[in-house]
């Protein structure tokens, strides 16, 4: 209620300069100026965050209703849970940074109940963050299966099918490294189970821009043939990570690729931090990026 009683109130206060009492200089002046100032804050505002952790994957804090609070607070519309995904190895392994597969029933229960819970004053969707590791990636989608998972986003952390590959956020100026990288997360991509790539940047590589940038170009341009947007992340920026990295976006500029900013919050005060979205705001809008608001979210297939 607080938030339409200023929304109409800014909006007759708006009105009323246009219709009455001023001279048509001075109220040409002050609409104009309102009206830009308006526009600068919608570019600053994030409505929809898609990329939220909660304490299941072991290295975020916070519980889910705190995320969402948090959210509320700041205006969003809709927040997007999107924990690191379980995957099921065959050899046995067990990753370190991401929800078991035992956890996976927890975390969209939970999920369900607050949503009911919150319905009415946030919009609350279930995601999860995956790599597309090629050997074991139909057994994950047959562990979705029985789960009403809203989407997917590629987050490529590691490697192959992660066990003994390189982890691309290590520095390196092997270019090999980075064509395997560019390789995988295109071929992630083509397999339609995503709704869009999470820090397609994180790759840390070290080398001259001119070996790095054609690998980002044909990124950009598989990214956006295929209508999948890249992802601003927040979380990169605020910890001053080798990602965003503003040579890719430059090109996903020039290519005119569909970006969306997202919080990759593991603590709640990390979502929608009005400080990092002003950030990125400078930066993107420097680079002539205009960011989506809202994408559209594919269906999780049930197999390849």
């Amino acid at each position: 209620m607080q938030r339409c009683a200023t929304l109409c109130g800014r909006q007759t206060a708006l009105s009323m300069v246009e219709k009455n009492g001023f001279p048509g200089i001075i109220r040409s002046e002050i609409v104009g100026r309102y009206r830009q100032i308006r526009k600068r804050k919608k570019e600053t505002e994030m409505l929809v965050n898609y990329h939220t952790h909660t304490e299941r994957c072991g290295h975020a804090r916070g519980s889910e209703r705190a995320y969402i609070e948090t959210a509320i607070a700041r205006g969003l519309e809709t927040i997007g849970f999107s924990d690191h995904a379980p995957m099921p190895f065959p050899d046995g392994h067990v990753s370190g940074y991401r929800m078991t597969p035992e956890e996976l029933p927890g975390y969209v229960e939970t999920l369900l109940a607050l949503r009911e819970e919150y319905r009415g004053r946030i919009e609350i969707l279930i995601g999860l963050e995956a790599e597309y590791y090629p050997h074991v990636f139909g057994a994950f989608l047959a562990l979705l299966a029985p789960y009403p998972i809203d989407y997917l986003i590629l987050g490529q952390h590691f490697l192959r099918d992660e066990t003994g590959a390189p982890y691309p956020g290590h520095p390196t100026s092997d270019e090999s490294v980075l064509r395997e990288y560019t390789d995988q997360v295109i071929a992630g991509m083509r397999t339609g189970a995503f709704s869009y790539v999470a820090h397609p940047d994180v790759m840390n590589f070290t080398g001259a821009d001119e070996t790095y940038l054609p690998y980002a170009r044909r990124l950009v341009r598989a990214a956006k043939e295929l209508g999948l947007p890249l992802e601003y992340n927040l979380l990169g920026q605020a910890d001053g990570r080798q990602y965003p990295r503003k040579s890719f976006f430059a090109v996903a500029a020039a290519e005119g690729a569909d970006v969306i900013v997202a919080s990759d919050a593991h603590d709640p005060e990390r979502v929608a931090e009005p400080g990092e979205l002003r950030k990125a705001t400078a930066l993107l809008s420097e680079l002539g990026v205009h960011p989506l608001t809202r994408i559209r979210l594919r269906p999780v297939p049930k197999h390849l």
